[in-house]
């Protein structure tokens, strides 16, 4: 009997110490990859997450819905509207196009020149249904041809 109480307080503290090494590795794991961030990074990925949120709360999106069509987690996307992981560059092109935005635009580059007004909201609203799954965009297109030929 007092072989087993001894194993269930070896398993607990095992488990206990187990959990806090995995803590540990986990916090010391994101601290190195900070590290790898120069102060010019964390300023940049801390703007570029700002103007990503910026954008995807002007189409309604939540952050759910622009990590499944960016194919990561919510958390995934939730770090980068943080600034505390960098958004990969092949992702850049995605973004913009869903936003109706240039990358540079995106990345925060100005060019005075081509000054853009904001997006149509029918455009907008076009784009955001060719996300949808094919049934919805021929609900909504059935949808429209019934509105047009009224």
């Amino acid at each position: 009997m007092a072989s087993v109480i001894w194993v269930r307080r070896l398993s607990a503290s095992y488990l206990e110490e187990t959990l806090k090494s995995g803590v540990k590795i986990m916090s010391s794991t994101l601290e190195r990859y900070r590290q790898k961030m120069t102060d010019g990074d964390t300023d940049f990925f801390a703007a570029l997450g700002q103007r990503i949120a910026t954008f995807r709360k002007g189409l309604n999106m939540t952050q759910g819905q622009l990590a499944e069509y960016l194919q990561i987690s919510q958390q995934h996307m939730a770090s980068f509207e943080k600034g505390i992981r960098k958004v990969l560059s092949s992702m850049l092109p995605m973004l913009a196009q869903l936003f109706g935005i240039s990358v540079d635009e995106l990345v925060g580059l100005k060019n005075p020149s081509t000054k853009r007004g904001p997006m149509p909201k029918l455009q907008r609203q076009i784009e955001q249904v060719a996300l949808l799954p094919k049934a919805k965009q021929k609900f909504v297109s059935e949808m429209l041809d019934t509105v047009i030929q009224q």
